[in-house]
């Protein structure tokens, strides 16, 4: 059965498994987290706020999103793909629209 499959393909797949294993067991991903977390929390202090509307109910009235659906169907849609979040900058308690959300909506 694996005449049916590149050899080269094997092992490229093959190194990405043991990569992904190692990268789970070491301090690098936890490392990683806490330097998003970082980042994220400057961004807070400068007044952005980042809002991820993954599975969040869609429709046409949303002025915050850029949707494409995906599907037959236009109704009961929900967010199922997020390619560019929603940013709001804060401002004397206010939340000023900055960036639109660009999204995959699908019914759900």
């Amino acid at each position: 059965m694996s005449n049916l499959v590149n050899p080269a393909i094997l092992t490229i797949a093959n190194a990405q498994f043991d990569l992904e294993k190692k990268l789970a067991q070491s301090a690098v991903e936890g490392l990683v987290s806490r330097q998003v977390a970082r980042i994220k929390n400057a961004l807070e202090s400068l007044g952005l706020h980042i809002q991820d509307p993954q599975g969040e109910v869609y429709n046409e009235t949303r002025t915050d999103l850029e949707a494409s659906i995906d599907g037959p169907s236009t109704e009961n849609l929900r967010v199922v793909s997020v390619i560019k979040p929603i940013i709001f900058f804060k401002e004397e308690q206010k939340l000023l629209l900055v960036q639109r959300g660009v999204v995959i909506v699908s019914a759900v």
